[in-house]
């Protein structure tokens, strides 16, 4: 998501347009002819050809034999460093691993990031409903999300009012939170339980827990770590679910605390 602030004067427009053409491309499974990309990026046509050699070139779009172009490796390339990033040290990546294998359930660890809650690592567990949208990087929803919700009440209530002011509070399903009170009744519950909870608020049928792995004073070193499973399964298993996500927290803290 593009930064909020205001244009900067020192906007290099060819960079930016590259950017652009990328992300329609990306956004074209099928694959987009030139004419096609600049109609959508709103560019001319030999603009939109120069850039497009030029991306081609260094492998981030791949031309295809029918004229089109789809994204290439090297974007692939750039995902894989940037979830090697994400995740931190090996050793927290092996304990959310052992965690998913000895529960069954999928866990995933999340921060700010650029003020934003992003995901920064998964672990796929067998019980768990698969969830193709929970990947690093995922950036939306943080109100429907017990591991947006963990973050958010690290917030004071008006950071909290800002950032829902800003990103808004899809209705992911019918029962996710779209009201500023009604979220903060909600964190409140979930402080006193010591455990944030959502029950198929971002997705039907689907829980998820989180708990705070490492408060920081500095908003984008807080991590927190969550878990999704049946709904059904969460509906008897709260306590049990809060008991083992603190053990693996506690791992999860060690591991980056070893490598700072």
């Amino acid at each position: 998501m593009r930064d909020p602030l205001a244009e900067p004067s020192d906007l290099i427009r060819s960079v930016s347009r590259a950017l652009r053409v990328l992300e329609s491309v990306g956004r074209a499974p099928k694959g987009l002819t030139v004419k096609q990309i600049a109609r959508r990026c709103e560019l001319t046509v030999a603009t939109t050809y120069h850039l497009v050699r030029t991306l081609a070139y260094e492998g981030y779009v791949i031309r295809r034999e029918d004229g089109t172009y789809i994204v290439g490796l090297e974007v692939a390339d750039r995902y894989r460093e940037l979830v090697t990033a994400f995740r931190g040290p090996p050793a927290v990546g092996e304990t959310l691993r052992r965690a998913a294998v000895d529960t069954g359930y999928s866990h995933y660890l999340g921060r700010f990031v650029g003020g934003q809650v992003a995901v920064t690592a998964v672990a796929e567990g067998a019980r768990s409903p698969y969830m193709e949208d929970l990947v690093p990087g995922f950036d939306e929803g943080a109100h429907a999300t017990a591991l947006g919700k963990s973050l958010l009440a690290t917030l004071t209530a008006e950071q909290r009012f800002r950032y829902l002011r800003e990103y808004g509070m899809r209705p992911f399903t019918t029962a996710t939170l779209t009201t500023a009170e009604a979220f903060e009744a909600d964190l409140a519950a979930g402080e006193r339980r010591g455990m944030q909870l959502e029950l198929g608020q971002f997705r039907q049928g689907v829980a998820c827990a989180s708990v705070l792995v490492s408060p920081d004073k500095d908003m984008e070193r807080r991590v927190v770590l969550a878990c999704a499973l049946p709904a059904s399964e969460m509906m008897t298993s709260a306590r049990v679910v809060r008991a083992k996500l603190l053990t693996v927290a506690r791992s999860v803290a060690d591991g980056i605390a070893a490598e700072h």
